[in-house]
């Protein structure tokens, strides 16, 4: 393991680069690092742990021969001080997943790849490892329940990556799960996303077509066969035979229960939805091949609450259930808002999405969105003229957004009161309400929401 060196990290208070600054501190290494903005939850973790800076902005005079390592984040410039003083002294210079790989070339590197589901496929193995006590590294995405930090590294036999498909650092525009030379690996499906990153579908799908000829020939990859675009891509690259389909894992839903169905028994299970299904079928695939028996499996999943910010459920009462979720981009949308219909084929759904991403919010993606909000009773689009202008946008109108979506009887909201109002002023038996976003409603109480409807 590393230990003993000066480490300087370049945009420290990234989700990730923040909680991998606290693993190396842990490891008894001396960490250093610079930010131009700190936000929470990274600025309090960094200043429980000693690390964060005595003010905002780059320092120059940071970087000196003593380091024996820069760990630069996406977030910084190319034109960044520090960083152009590193290149200057010749220092090691690695991107975050570049000194993931660095870490873990002696183990098994299992990575999750996909458009969708990455960060729930990932908690669903590191809480069954984990609920077994067995020993296993990982870096994921998303503060998990039960796991202290984002990141852990010690000397365990392998390693559990969330590799995103996003450029890597100012200096190396390749996606980040090219770097993590995985082992065995999975993709959940292709689904046009990042539009600022990726101008074309072409130039997307060409990224996975890299993650798969990357695979070592005693590399294993699974991926999931409902997907046609991944589909398509698999027989594109001639269908070798470590390329393994997967599907969604049978199932059975009673009494708004979900029960997966198994040799003639049956496991409750705490998520639901075709995409969950999808999920943990993958999850079992992948821990099957790091010695997780089936028995094993059915055993700890059942424990499985949930990923974070993922169909989280913030409310219920007999008549009505609230739930939040993290989604934004046209695949998840879709899975999202089905599968809570599905659940509930007895209640009304409500549904609310707010375009947030750059993506999102651009008149050359929206049509992306066609057809897929289709499950919901209601649907709502929420849309902040703020978040517009600060992505310098063009507003999108009503009419825009129902020939995108494709539904005639869409309502577009642009205020956090009037969306209020608007659910508020419902009738809420036998009616649940999902809110997707990955912002927040231009400030929208849910907590007085919630309370209102359920009281």
């Amino acid at each position: 393991m590393i230990s003993n060196q000066r480490i300087h990290f370049i945009a420290i208070g990234g989700a990730v680069m923040h909680n991998l600054a606290i693993c190396l501190k842990n490891l008894d290494n001396q960490v250093t690092g610079s930010d131009d903005f700190f936000f929470d939850p990274s600025k309090t973790n960094l200043a429980d742990h000693g690390l964060l800076p005595d003010k905002e902005g780059w320092d120059e005079n940071k970087i000196t021969t003593a380091l024996d390592l820069i760990i630069l984040g996406m977030h910084a410039k190319a034109d960044n001080p520090e960083l152009l003083k590193a290149q200057q002294l010749g220092l090691n210079i690695l991107s975050f997943p570049e000194f993931i790989f660095e870490a873990s070339k002696d183990k098994k590197r299992v990575v999750i790849a996909g458009s969708h589901g990455k960060t729930t496929i990932t908690s669903m193995i590191m809480h069954v490892l984990k609920s077994m006590g067995k020993d296993f590294d990982y870096m994921v995405g998303a503060q998990l329940e039960g796991f202290d930090q984002m990141v852990q590294l010690s000397d365990a036999p392998v390693i559990v990556i969330e590799g995103d498909e996003y450029t890597t650092s100012p200096l190396d525009l390749r996606p980040k799960f090219l770097h993590y030379k995985h082992d065995l690996a999975l993709i959940s499906g292709i689904a046009w996303d990042h539009y600022n990153v990726f101008p074309t579908l072409d130039n997307y799908k060409l990224q996975f077509e890299k993650f798969i000829g990357i695979t070592p020939k005693k590399g294993t990859v699974f991926f999931a066969e409902e997907d046609k675009a991944l589909c398509a891509l698999v027989e594109k690259v001639g269908s070798p035979s470590n390329l393994l389909p997967y599907g969604p894992h049978p199932s059975e839903i009673r009494d708004q229960n979900t029960f997966l169905l198994h040799n003639g028994k049956e496991t409750p299970v705490q998520v639901f939805g075709q995409h969950n299904m999808q999920n943990l079928q993958v999850a079992k695939n992948i821990l099957n091949e790091i010695d997780v028996t089936d028995e094993e499996f059915y055993h700890h999943i059942q424990s499985f609450a949930g990923a974070s910010k993922r169909m989280e459920k913030l409310g219920e009462n007999d008549k009505t259930t609230i739930f939040k979720d993290f989604a934004h981009a046209p695949s998840k949308l879709k899975a999202t808002s089905t599968a809570v219909k599905d659940q509930f084929d007895n209640r009304t759904l409500v549904a609310c999405i707010e375009l947030h991403t750059f993506s999102s919010l651009n008149k050359d993606f929206i049509d992306q969105y066609a057809h897929t909000f289709d499950s919901p009773d209601e649907a709502l689009v929420f849309i902040n003229p703020k978040t517009v202008a600060a992505k310098n946008l063009e507003m999108i109108s009503e009419e825009e957004i129902k020939t995108a979506f494709q539904r005639s009887n869409i309502k577009l909201f642009t205020d956090a009161e009037t969306l209020e109002n608007h659910l508020l002023s419902q009738k809420w038996a036998a009616k649940n309400l999902l809110l997707m976003s990955s912002g927040n409603y231009g400030g929208l109480d849910l907590e007085k929401i919630k309370e209102s409807i359920l009281n």
